[in-house]
């Protein structure tokens, strides 16, 4: 396992401010050992969780040519049909997954193809487990078509934590199924908006690994 790039700058932020707030604690209770102690201690807790959000685990991608592979690790919290508005303005079955933040953060190609569509929309930051979040959040729109003419529309979404969403796509680049796509930076989701004959290989509930799950399938 190592540390993700998005992580570095917040890293020696934080190693900085920490730093210098357990020197500021040493020069204002230096008669206080415990004091110091305890700063010390919750210093290197909160070290340690940001080093832990910012964690890139070592993964055998998957590739599945018929398949669609989960964009993100988290929570599979929506399987429904329902209208895409932004892209296909037609009937889609969506699959939302929430990301915690005690999930690893970066995200996925969930198929092979070019990138016909690509938006990044400014918005708020309504709960990410809010339907209206797909919506009115910050959030990016990639739809990538397959060498089969198969268009699906992932989204990145924003949460009331996550406050950067970053991105590894271009309108009119060719992209590799389970390479990395993008990062959001603490807890937030992710919706993958599929044809209506796909066949759905996960249930609401189910734990999924990005790069690794296969959420659905496509007939041959």
């Amino acid at each position: 396992m190592t540390i993700h790039r998005e992580g570095t700058h917040s890293i020696i932020i934080a190693v900085s401010v920490l730093i210098f707030f357990n020197l500021a604690v040493r020069v204002f209770f230096c008669d206080c050992t415990l004091i110091m102690l305890i700063s010390l201690i919750i210093s290197l807790f909160l070290l340690f969780m940001l080093i832990f959000f910012f964690r890139k685990p070592k993964r055998i991608l998957t590739a599945d040519i018929f398949g669609v592979i989960a964009p993100a690790d988290g929570k599979v919290v929506v399987i429904e049909k329902t209208t895409e508005n932004e892209f296909f303005k037609d009937e889609r079955i969506q699959i939302s997954i929430f990301m915690s933040v005690w999930n690893v953060h970066i995200n996925f190609f969930p198929l092979s193809g070019i990138v016909k569509y690509f938006r990044y929309h400014k918005g708020k930051y309504l709960l990410a487990k809010n339907p209206k979040s797909s919506q009115e959040n910050e959030r990016t729109s990639v739809v990538i078509e397959n060498k089969n003419g198969i268009k699906v529309l992932y989204r990145q979404i924003a949460g009331t934590v996550a406050r950067r969403i970053v991105f590894y796509v271009r309108e009119g680049e060719e992209v590799v199924q389970s390479e990395e796509s993008g990062f959001i930076k603490f807890g937030s989701r992710v919706d993958v908006f599929l044809p209506l004959d796909t066949d759905i290989k996960v249930k609401i509930g189910d734990k999924v690994k990005g790069s690794q799950t296969v959420i659905a399938e496509f007939s041959e």
